[in-house]
């Protein structure tokens, strides 16, 4: 069997980016069983309410949704689970470091298979205050309304 190229995403978390300040993105690796990833090749997950944590030097992938696969018998997973994130020491220590300081949290953006392993792209990211989401909605409106008028614009 051939081996798989580039990158094929199976869930991303888009409310993340409006909930969150992004201040920097690591890709790690998932420990996963095997019904959880022909269930991941079927397209099937949900990053919304995952987080992870790092506990006695090791991180952890915590609440993603991975649903039972379909044709699984008594091997299949349960679809909450913690599963294991693989990391370098050091990128571990960075964000236990980090994520300590009030306010940060690691949250997962996207769920990917690159060439052929499941990969996570994590985010150590702080919350936005409420105020801070209507002004970001409010910048994008802007935007596409002068684009909106550039266009027209152009048009004549």
């Amino acid at each position: 069997m051939a081996k798989e190229r580039g990158t094929n995403v199976v869930a991303r978390n888009r409310k993340a980016r409006h909930d969150y300040h992004i201040e920097d993105t690591v890709e790690a690796g998932l420990v996963l069983w095997g019904t959880e990833v022909k269930s991941l090749r079927a397209g099937r997950a949900s990053l919304v309410d995952g987080f992870a944590t790092i506990d006695r030097g090791e991180a952890w992938l915590e609440g993603v949704h991975i649903p039972e696969y379909s044709q699984g018998t008594w091997t299949n997973h349960s679809a909450r689970r913690k599963r294991k994130l693989l990391m370098h020491r050091d990128e571990i220590d960075k964000l236990a470091i980090k994520s300590r300081e009030a306010g940060h949290t690691l949250v997962p953006l996207s769920l990917y298979f690159k060439d052929g392993r499941a990969k996570v792209e994590l985010a150590l990211a702080k919350g936005k205050r409420e105020y801070d989401k209507r002004h970001a909605l409010r910048e994008r409106q802007d935007r596409r309304e002068a684009e909106r008028a550039m266009s027209l614009r152009m048009e004549r």
